[in-house]
């Protein structure tokens, strides 16, 4: 495996550090290698709380996979998130450079920089700014204006932001572990790229990614995203309502919910009953299965209800053809799909990895490995001989704004 064939992505979590290397193949399929997870440490709700943790996280997991492959990996793609991601619609218009009218790349970038001229908050940055459609003089819906001819450029975007000091700290964290990083990516961008289908995209849908301690969710239609967001919920929260019910431990709660737990309370028997003594707890330590279910279920109502909130804010709940697909970690427990179906009055299924991937590591079928995976994807079509599959701009504009503070950070971080 030559290093210019090397694809990878690192996926900062909050309760795990994720990294997917793999092999660029010929025909466009993509190999993955190895795959690694290791404890996050100093990261906490996708935020990066120890420097010092994180980057020893990140070294871990760089030091396992670069022993499972016998190769150094030196540049990866790197996925943000946490609850301070910021996404707002803006708009930019310039006049054509041409004289003849005709519209080039210069032109594009110039229209989005214009849109990238919107008001931050303090402390934050432009992470993406994603074309949703042009408009050339009084023509709207254009989805690639490139060669075509016009007086006037608009564009419509998307723009994500993130915390400059958020973003700084993950590229601090990257370069003290040994890495150079190719780019950043919103993570539920990266998620939904590797296990949503661009016909899913195309009818309406919404990605979501269940974490330990975060739930990020993004909305597209029609190819285009319409909003994202990342709720400051997750797995982690049932176990910690688990432990608080029935008065035991983080680990014993752990346990319970993965060996007994459901999101369906009326399925449980109400004499069904759970030895904790099995999980270490004293001996007689007996608990309903029910009741464990009804908190499992109030639970995931809340973070399935706060989703509706973010489908209702763009006047799409209950009405995305192609429903809900879940990714993550905190996707296993049984009967998640049907309580969603009924409180997102959405079809809703798991996620299935992009065809591309062909492997024989369990890890790629993981939806935990997700953002990873589709970080791989997000270097393979930036890629010098990418031929554009992503089918939109994002794989030419949509991280172009970044580029130049990733290159300015790097140089600054070195002694």
């Amino acid at each position: 495996m030559s290093r210019q064939q090397v694809l990878s992505g690192l996926d900062i979590g909050s309760t795990a550090v994720r990294l997917v290397v793999a092999e660029r193949m010929p025909g466009g399929a993509i190999q993955v290698v190895a795959a690694v997870s290791v404890p996050a440490e100093g990261v906490n709700r996708g935020v990066i709380t120890s420097l010092e943790d994180a980057t020893a996280s990140i070294s871990a997991a760089k030091e396992k996979v670069e022993r499972m492959t016998g190769l150094p990996i030196e540049e990866l793609w790197v996925g943000i998130s946490g609850p301070h991601i910021l996404t707002t619609a803006s708009r930019g218009v310039v006049a054509v450079g041409r004289a003849n009218g005709e519209i080039q790349e210069a032109d594009v970038e110039r229209a989005l920089e214009a849109a990238r001229a919107v008001a931050s908050p303090p402390n934050y940055e432009i992470l993406h700014a994603i074309p949703k459609s042009f408009t050339i003089d009084s023509q709207p819906g254009v989805k690639d204006p490139i060669g075509m001819s016009g007086i006037r450029l608009e564009v419509e975007t998307t723009v994500i932001q993130v915390l400059s000091t958020q973003l700084r700290n993950v590229m601090k964290g990257v370069y003290r572990a040994g890495f150079r990083v190719s780019g950043i990516i919103l993570s539920v961008l990266a998620a939904a790229e590797s296990h949503a289908t661009e016909r899913q995209r195309e009818l309406g849908v919404v990605v979501v990614n269940i974490g330990g301690a975060t739930t990020s969710v993004v909305v597209f239609e029609e190819g285009n995203i319409l909003t994202a967001a990342v709720l400051p919920i997750g797995s982690e929260h049932i176990t910690n309502d688990i432990a608080i019910g029935l008065r035991t431990s983080l680990d014993i709660a752990e346990e319970v919910k993965l060996h007994y737990g459901t999101a369906l309370a009326k399925d449980v028997n109400k004499r069904e009953e759970i030895d904790l003594s099995e999980f270490g707890a004293g001996e007689g330590e007996i608990v309903s299965r029910r009741y464990v279910a009804e908190i499992i279920e109030a639970r995931m109502e809340e973070i399935l209800d706060q989703i509706d909130a973010i489908l209702k804010k763009v006047e799409r709940s209950g009405m995305l053809p192609a429903g809900v697909v879940f990714v993550g970690g905190g996707v296993k427990i049984p009967g998640l799909l049907t309580i969603a179906k009924s409180r997102l009055r959405l079809p809703a299924t798991l996620g299935v990895p992009n065809s591309r991937f062909m492997s024989a590591i369990e890890a790629v079928n993981d939806l935990s490995f997700a953002t990873a995976l589709g970080l791989v994807l997000w270097g393979d079509e930036s890629s010098d001989d990418s031929k554009g599959r992503l089918g939109d701009f994002f794989s030419r504009f949509g991280v172009g704004g970044l580029r130049g503070s990733v290159k300015r950070w790097f140089k600054s971080f070195i002694p």
